[in-house]
């Protein structure tokens, strides 16, 4: 049942759910990379990334510049179709990197009737196969660019982070007013959506 406001009038429930180290018990962008390329290409573009790490925590480029080029260093020209398939076999490694208590969270707001919602800074073609077998009605994260049927490299949106995933999320669901949302998150990234949420929840479930 949807929740109930004290005029009694009926509401639809939210709730948006962070994905990467809420969700998951890791960082999805390396884990899906070493799932698709393997330990010797994976620690090969490591050393090639080093640079660009060192310049991220000193903070000389920001968060979405580093990870763009991480990602363009993974999968740059690959075939869009094999980048799929690549998706589609890693719904099936998600369920072993799975927060259990995000797991029951998840379920307790399914039997309640509430709409589930992924807002994430991961690349959604990863994410979405695991989150339409789940229930979750839209996954809201980082999309890739691609061009004449290839990844660029690049990102074809901003990076879904911050400040982004709240102006994602009132995007799809702009009648602010007409709903509660629940809102999970476990690192400042998040901050913004769980400020916006009606019932916030930082790094923890209950």
């Amino acid at each position: 049942m949807n929740q109930t406001t004290s005029n009694n009038t009926t509401k639809k429930v939210l709730a948006a759910f962070d994905f990467d180290g809420t969700i998951t018990t890791k960082d999805t962008l390396f884990d899906f990379g070493l799932f698709v390329l393997g330990w010797p290409k994976f620690l090969s573009i490591m050393l090639v990334f080093l640079p660009t790490a060192i310049g991220y925590l000193t903070h000389k480029i920001s968060n979405s510049q580093a990870k763009e080029v991480l990602f363009s260093l993974y999968f740059k020209f690959m075939k869009i179709e094999i980048f799929q398939e690549y998706c589609q076999k890693y719904a099936e490694r998600i369920p072993s990197i799975i927060n259990s208590d995000a797991l029951e969270k998840i379920n307790w707001h399914k039997s309640q009737g509430h709409h589930l919602v992924i807002v994430s800074a991961s690349i959604e073609n990863w994410i979405i196969p695991w989150a339409q077998k789940m229930g979750f009605e839209k996954v809201i994260a980082t999309k890739a660019e691609i061009i004449n049927g290839k990844l660029s490299g690049g990102f074809l949106s901003p990076n879904c982070n911050g400040p982004e995933k709240t102006i994602r999320l009132l995007a799809e669901y702009p009648q602010r007013a007409e709903y509660q949302l629940y809102a999970y998150g476990d690192t400042q990234g998040d901050a913004s959506l769980l400020k916006e949420a009606d019932f916030a929840f930082y790094k923890k479930f209950n």
